[in-house]
Order: C-alpha cells, then structure tokens, then sequence
C-alpha cells in the first residue's frame, strides 16, 4: 500500500491552521464561519444524536446509495449508448443534438418536471443525479472509440477478426482509458448533484442536511456535511482509479 505523500499532510494541516487562524480572527462572526473546533462538534452533535430526526449515519447511506445507483447507471447506459453512437450513424443522428442540447442544462431545471412526473419519490432523485452524469460518460466513451489507432484495427482484421472481435478484442479495450476517464468526471458530477436532487421532498440524506441546517443558520452542520461530500467523492475516486489499474494496468506503461 503506497503511503500518503508527505506534502499532502503539509497541506491539510496548513489549511486547517489558515482556517483556525480567520475564525480566530474574529473577521467573521462565528456563526457564518465556525471554527474547526466547533465543526468537529458539530459533527459529533450529529453523528451521536441526528439532525432533525434524522442521524448522520442514515443520511450518509442513504446519499450513498442514490448516488451509487444512479452512477452504476449511468456507466451502464453511458458505455453502451457511446458504443452504440460510434458504430451506427443512424443512432449518432438521433441521440447527438438531444445529447448536445441535455448538457448545458443545469439540474435544478429538471425539478419540477421530475416530480410532476415521478412525484417525490426515490425515483427522481436517482434520476436527476442519472441525468446528469451520463452525457459525461458518452463523449467520453465516444472520444476513447474515436481515439483508437487505425494500425490496430488493420491489424486485427488482417488476422482474420470480424466485426464483433474488432469492436470487442481491440476497440473495446483501446477505449477503457478514456471510458475511466469518464467515469472519474462522472462521480464528481455524480455528488455536486445530490444537494439539487435531496432537494425534493427529502427528509434524509447529506444534500438535505445542508439545506436543512443552512436554513437555520447551523453552518458547523452545513460545514460538516460538505466535507463528508467531499470525502466520499474522493474515496470513490480512489476506488475507481484502483479498478483501473486492474482493468488496465498497462495504461502506466504507455
């Protein structure tokens, strides 16, 4: 196991003494920008006792899940659509200006369309966050299968691969390194959008605990939930960049 770089514990405990060091200060009052002492209570407050009925325990799982099940789905539909685009013009025609049009589109925009449709359900939450993180895994998908070289495609086909062999002995694995590429957007898209998703009707989950405590001026709350966001999205990072180098532990080699 590689062990952590010494600059970024430099870095981490530098952040936490500049940080320290403003709410010392006393530039802003301390209830817009808690100390890390009174974030560590804060979290602490929470983990043993909950927010609003709610622990945080239950409200980290509970973002867990959403976010994993509509980011395992948006890989899936991502993968095979980005595929599928590369390989039929006829597709590329029709999902492309749809796909060009979707990803400006923030998330708060689908909100009330969603509930509408859905209502207030698991549904378009798991679907906000889908919606938003699949246009990240089909140009990157689309980009890896563009992006494979001509020499070993005439090569397999000198060797007598059809089509399907081609696409899945040689495109395929030409394209992992962009597809993860993707994918490590993707996660991060993945959380940035579960604040706008927990937005409907929620009553749990780390989005809506920030809401929630930001409403009533909670900020070590606010602060607290933030990190765990971040702290999870880097940790599925990490793991996804640990598949990779199984999946394709030649791309360092390269």
């Amino acid at each position: 196991m590689r062990r952590v770089p010494i600059r970024y514990v430099a870095v981490l405990a530098a952040s936490l003494v500049a940080w320290q060091a403003i709410a010392a200060s006393h530039a802003f009052p301390s209830f817009t920008f808690p100390s890390p002492a009174n974030t560590w209570d804060a979290f602490l407050q929470t983990l043993h006792h909950g927010y609003q009925g709610s622990t945080l325990l239950a409200d980290l799982g509970v973002s867990l899940q959403r976010v994993s099940i509509a980011y395992v789905g948006a890989v899936a539909i991502g993968v095979v659509l980005g595929f599928a685009m590369t390989q039929s013009r006829v597709v590329f025609t029709i999902v492309d200006p749809y796909l060009q049009f979707l990803r400006p589109i923030p998330p708060l925009a689908y909100i009330p369309l969603f509930v509408v449709w859905f209502g207030i359900g698991e549904m378009p939450k798991v679907l906000l966050i889908l919606v938003s993180t699949v246009p990240v895994i089909v140009i990157n998908t689309i980009n890896g299968v563009r992006s494979t070289p001509n020499y070993r495609i005439e090569l397999a086909r000198n060797l007598g691969a059809n089509r399907r062999q081609i696409l899945t002995r040689v495109i395929f694995p030409s394209s992992l390194p962009d597809i993860f590429t993707g994918m490590k957007v993707a996660i991060g898209v993945a959380w940035s959008t579960l604040v706008a998703a927990e937005l409907i009707a929620a009553s749990r989950g780390l989005g809506w605990l920030i809401e929630q405590a930001g409403t009533e001026l909670q900020t070590g709350i606010v602060v607290t939930g933030i990190i765990l966001i971040g702290i999870m999205g880097y940790l599925m990072d990490v793991g996804i960049r640990l598949l990779e180098r199984l999946v394709i532990p030649w791309r360092d080699r390269v």
